[in-house]
C-alpha cells in the first residue's frame, strides 16, 4: 500500500521516514519529495508498505502524531493524475 505523508519538517530525510514507519511493519521504500530548483524538502513524501494491515496500523497510529514538533498527516496515497502542462 502506498501512503502519503505530509506536514513534514524540511530537515527530515528518506531514512527518517523509514525509521518511523518500519516500527509498524515492513517498508519497501520511502521518498520525500524535494523541490527541483532549491533541493529543499517540499514537506511531503510517500511510503510503500507491502502489507495492507501493517500500512493501516501505521496510518491509525501516526495520523496527527507530532514528529519534531509538527503533527504529520498520513493517508492512503491517491493514484497520480496526469495533468496537462500548459505554460
Amino acid at each position: 500500500m502506498n501512503l502519503y505523508v505530509s506536514n513534514l519538517m524540511t530537515h527530515l530525510r528518506d531514512e527518517d521516514l523509514f525509521d518511523i514507519f518500519s516500527a509498524y511493519g515492513r517498508v519497501d521504500s520511502c521518498k520525500i519529495i524535494m523541490d527541483r530548483y532549491t533541493g529543499v524538502s517540499r514537506g511531503f513524501g510517500f511510503v510503500e508498505m507491502p502489507e495492507q494491515q501493517e500500512a493501516m496500523n501505521a496510518i491509525r497510529e501516526l495520523e496527527g502524531k507530532a514528529i519534531d514538533g509538527r503533527q504529520i498527516n498520513v493517508s492512503e496515497a491517491k493514484p497520480r493524475v496526469d495533468r496537462d502542462r500548459r505554460y
